[in-house]
């Protein structure tokens, strides 16, 4: 099973005890030692202040971050959790993308999503509206300069490292699946309860059983296109929070993502409680001694393939 772990980069306000190089720098070190496959990021340049005024928070920058993390490991994949195209030029999104990449040795993961804040969409002169069809249109023209070939007499180099960046689509809809399916390499899907949907603007998506009713529907989709390459689905584990100060039973943990491997998951992003270096660091090493060994044992199958 594959493990994504958050980065802390959302509580800007403990300043430089996490939000600085050095943080980034030793949690991403952490991380590998633990034995974690990746770090990720969110992506909220400018977020409204009613938002912020009722849970919403602010981050680094995704790409800037995970060039530190890049800087301070060797394996560890540079996930994004999740990076709006629809805020940017796909052009610009590319360059910044390839260019993580070349210089990592090709460690990107590309976690993308339609977004759901229309005051930060508005702040940002981005199409709110038809923002599916922005990130479906950001997608192919993301790939087409990714080539190193023409595009409409443009070209981009140097190329990524990796003969395809992989990319994973967020969301909880049947046309984010469908977009998984069409153009991309896994799913993100979030638990979600089915109260939220309005404000997170995604169906929600409360129990396993929610889950594999639209993995069938993937496979479903899947097979009306021609859809044969193998789709990672990577979920959460229930109950964890990015802002859940709580302490982490590990062993519910190991038994939670033990269920969700058998229902179909082949990967999980995790967030820790913590809200300082030290307590960050300490959760990592706990993690990657208890929960670690056990989910790397575990057997997983792509959704396709």
């Amino acid at each position: 099973m594959f493990l994504s772990l958050g980065l802390p980069t959302h509580l800007v306000e403990a300043g430089a005890d996490l939000i600085s190089a050095e943080a980034v720098m030793e949690m991403s070190r952490a991380a590998e030692s633990a034995g974690f496959d990746a770090v990720f990021t969110t992506d909220h340049p400018f977020p409204g202040d009613q938002w912020l005024a009722h849970g919403g928070h602010h981050t680094l920058d995704p790409m800037v971050t995970l060039s530190f993390a890049a800087a301070a490991t060797t394996r560890l994949r540079l996930h994004t959790n999740l990076f709006v195209p629809a805020y940017r030029n796909p052009y610009l999104s590319a360059k910044m993308i390839s260019s993580l990449d070349a210089l990592s040795g090709g460690r990107v993961i590309l976690g993308v999503g339609a977004g759901y804040l229309e005051p930060e969409f508005a702040a940002l002169g981005a199409d709110y509206a038809n923002r599916n069809d922005v990130l479906d249109d950001a997608l192919r023209a993301m790939r087409a300069a990714w080539t190193g070939e023409s595009v409409g007499g443009n070209t981009m180099r140097p190329r990524p490292a990796q003969p395809r960046i992989p990319i994973w689509v967020g969301g909880n809809s049947k046309r984010a699946i469908r977009r998984v399916v069409d153009l991309c390499d896994g799913w993100l899907p979030m638990p979600a309860p089915a109260g939220a949907s309005k404000y997170l603007k995604t169906p929600g998506l409360e129990t396993l059983a929610d889950l594999a009713a639209r993995l069938d529907y993937a496979r479903e989709y899947a097979a009306s296109v021609g859809r044969t390459d193998p789709i990672d689905v990577t979920f959460m584990p229930r109950g964890m929070s990015m802002f859940d100060g709580d302490g982490i039973d590990h062993e519910a943990i190991v038994a939670d993502l033990t269920e969700q491997a058998e229902a179909g998951v082949t990967g999980v992003t995790l967030t820790l409680p913590a809200t300082s270096r030290a307590q960050y660091l300490e959760q990592t090493t706990a993690f990657g001694e208890l929960v670690v060994p056990h989910v790397k044992k575990l057997a997983v199958r792509p959704l396709l393939g």
